[in-house]
C-alpha cells in the first residue's frame, strides 16, 4: 500500500517538479539555440477564425493591420465559421486596410474553418491569431525570424493574460510555469503545449486536421513527427483577457481537454520510445500524466488513508493532504478566495483543472467528440 501511495504521489508530481529537472539536466550535454535572422522577412498569412465574435475582432484586426512588417508580405484573412452576430460586417470595414473575410457556408468548426482559409493563403508562413487575441506591434515579425532556422516548423508566442476577475488569478500562475517549461522544451528539443492563439507553421507543413482535432495540439505534434522543431519565442508576445467566471474556465477547460485527448490518440505514435525517443519523454510527462492526475490523486488520497490507520507518519501525511485539499476547495467559494487570495488561487485552479480533465475523459471514453467551438467566455 505504501509503494501505491508514492507511486501516486510521484506521478502527480512529475510533471511540476521530477520533468523540469530532467529538462534542466538534459541541457548539460547540449542545447539546441534557435538560429534567428532579423533580416528574414518571409511572406505570411495570418489567419483569425472567428464565430461570434462582434464584441472583440475590431480591437483583434486593429492590432494585425498595424504590425510592423511589410504590408506586401502580410496577408490577412479572418474565416468566419457561418457567425450570425454582425462579426462579418466589422470584418468588412477593414476590408481597405487589406483584411479578407472568408465566410463558411455552414457551421463546421476550428480546423474545418482553418482548412477551408489555408487554401486561400499565400504566405510562406502561417500565423494562427484567435479572434479574442491582441499581437503586440512587433508579434509577427519576431514569429517570422524564428523561421529562418531550417529545423524550426512551428513557433509559439508568449500569451499575456490579463486577469478579468480573482475568480481565475491561479490561471496566471499556471501559465507563468508553462512559459518557463515551453523556454526548457526549446532549449533541449521540442514545445509539446502551445497556447494556440498566436502560433506560426510553414505552408508546407500544414495538413488538413480532422473536424473533432484541437488543431493547436495535433499541427505541431504532427511537426514533430516530421522532424522539425516546435520552439517557444518570449520575444513574440500576444495579449487576451480571461474569463471573468471560473465556471466559464471549467467549460472551456473541459472542452480543450476532450479535444487534446481525441488529438493525443490521433498522434498516439509519438508516444513510442523506440521511434521518437525525445518527443515520446516530453509528450507523457507534459500531457499524458496531467491528463490522468485525477486517478492518482484519488489512488494517493485512499492510499493515504488506508496507511494512517497504523501509522503516526501517515496519518500527519495525511492532515497535510486534507490540508491541501481544504486551501483548493475554499478558494473555488468566492469570500475565502477574496480573503486569501494567491494562498487559495493555485490549488482551487488545480483542482477544478483537474475535475475537467475527469469530465473529459469521461466523455472521450464514452465516444464524444466536439468540432466546433464557442468564444473564449463561452
Amino acid at each position: 500500500m505504501a509503494a501505491v501511495f508514492w507511486v501516486s504521489l510521484l506521478l502527480v508530481i512529475h510533471p511540476y517538479v521530477t520533468y523540469p529537472l530532467m529538462l534542466r539536466a538534459w541541457r548539460v550535454f547540449g542545447s539546441r539555440p534557435v538560429r534567428r535572422d532579423a533580416a528574414f522577412e518571409p511572406a505570411v498569412t495570418v489567419l483569425v477564425p472567428a464565430y461570434n465574435e462582434a464584441d472583440v475582432i475590431a480591437t483583434t484586426l486593429q492590432a494585425l493591420v498595424v504590425q510592423d512588417y511589410p504590408p506586401e508580405r502580410l496577408q490577412i484573412i479572418v474565416v468566419s465559421d457561418h457567425s450570425d452576430d454582425g462579426t462579418d460586417d466589422i470584418v468588412r470595414t477593414f476590408a481597405e486596410r487589406g483584411v479578407e473575410l472568408l465566410r463558411q457556408p455552414e457551421r463546421g468548426g476550428k480546423a474545418v474553418a482553418l482548412n477551408s482559409a489555408v487554401r486561400h493563403a499565400s504566405g510562406d508562413i502561417i500565423v494562427f491569431c484567435d479572434a479574442n487575441a491582441r499581437f503586440d506591434p512587433d508579434c509577427v515579425r519576431q514569429l517570422a525570424q524564428n523561421f529562418a532556422d531550417p529545423d524550426v516548423g512551428y513557433a509559439t508566442a508568449r500569451l499575456i493574460i490579463e486577469a478579468g476577475s480573482s475568480s481565475t488569478s491561479g490561471g496566471g500562475a499556471y501559465q507563468r510555469f508553462e512559459e518557463w517549461l515551453r523556454t526548457a522544451e526549446t532549449e533541449v528539443a521540442s514545445v509539446i503545449g502551445v497556447n494556440g492563439g498566436c502560433d506560426a507553421i510553414r505552408r508546407e507543413l500544414y495538413s488538413d486536421i480532422p473536424r473533432e482535432l484541437i488543431t493547436d495540439f495535433v499541427l505541431p505534434l504532427r511537426v514533430i513527427a516530421a522532424g522539425k522543431r516546435v520552439v517557444f519565442d518570449p520575444h513574440a508576445q500576444s495579449r487576451e483577457t480571461s474569463n471573468t467566471e471560473l465556471k466559464a474556465e471549467f467549460s472551456m477547460r473541459v472542452r480543450v481537454a476532450l479535444r487534446a485527448m481525441q488529438g493525443m490518440m490521433h498522434m498516439r505514435g509519438l508516444l513510442n520510445p523506440l521511434r521518437y525517443p525525445s518527443p515520446s519523454i516530453c509528450l507523457f510527462s507534459h500531457k499524458v500524466l496531467r491528463y490522468m492526475a485525477f486517478i492518482f490523486l484519488a489512488t494517493a488520497l485512499a492510499s493515504n488513508a488506508a496507511l494512517a490507520i497504523d501509522s503516526t507518519f501517515y496519518r500527519v501525511m495525511l492532515g497535510l493532504h486534507l490540508g491541501c485539499y481544504a486551501l483548493a476547495g475554499g478558494g473555488l467559494a468566492q469570500g475565502v478566495r477574496d480573503r486569501l487570495g494567491v494562498l487559495v488561487a493555485a490549488p482551487s485552479y488545480l483542482l477544478m483543472t483537474y475535475w475537467a480533465f475527469a469530465i473529459a475523459s469521461w466523455r472521450f471514453l464514452r465516444g464524444q467528440s466536439m468540432a466546433t467551438w464557442k468564444p473564449r467566455g463561452g
